[in-house]
């Protein structure tokens, strides 16, 4: 299976690549379009701040590649909220393809939010051997609202979309790379979709 992970600059790229050999795949550190067009899957992680990771993709052209894509698509972290349609993190449009806002956490509660937290409301098989309130690693002080491409829910402060799918296309506020066997376990039905 040929792998793809977007290298834009902006990914944990390192840790990724880590999770998918503990699982016995090999992928593709890459921003060559027909390298990533050709990929059975693609995973789309981020690290970093919208605005300037959002620049990056337009410097590479990748803004236009990526709403493209027909086979399965993974965004992490970054890469999630980068396929929304706009943050207030550097007010930057996202690429559109969640229609979806992300916003900034209240002053009410620490910010980033730092640690472990429960995912329930799972659905499609991107879970599958998941059971609700299983807990993921998140580092993040904006956030995806809910919306009808909602397919996973954390609390912190309110709820939040902690996945997202639309189509071909997932999301993940967590990170499944750092989140242990149940992260482990996400990597793997995606890479199975």
């Amino acid at each position: 299976m040929k792998i793809a992970i977007i290298d834009y600059g902006a990914g944990n790229v390192q840790s990724v690549l880590f999770a998918l050999e503990r699982l016995g795949f090999e992928g593709i550190v890459t921003n060559d379009w027909n390298t990533i067009k050709s990929a059975d899957k693609v995973i789309f992680p981020g690290v970093g701040e919208a605005s300037s990771a959002m620049k990056m993709l337009m410097d590479s052209g990748l803004d236009v590649l990526i709403p493209t894509l027909k086979q399965p698509v993974l965004g992490i972290c970054l890469g999630m909220q980068l396929m929304c349609k706009y943050s207030e993190e550097g007010n930057t449009n996202g690429l559109g393809i969640f229609d979806v806002n992300v916003v900034k956490f209240s002053q009410e509660v620490k910010v980033p939010q730092m640690g472990w937290n429960t995912i329930y409301n799972l659905k499609t098989p991107l879970f599958k051997g998941i059971k609700e309130n299983e807990f993921m690693y998140l580092v993040h002080s904006y956030y995806a609202s809910l919306s009808e491409n909602t397919i996973a829910t954390t609390n912190y402060e309110l709820e939040y979309s902690t996945a997202l799918q639309r189509d071909n296309f997932f999301g993940v506020q967590f990170h499944p790379e750092k989140s242990g066997i149940f992260g482990e376990q996400i990597l793997k039905n995606f890479l199975n979709l």
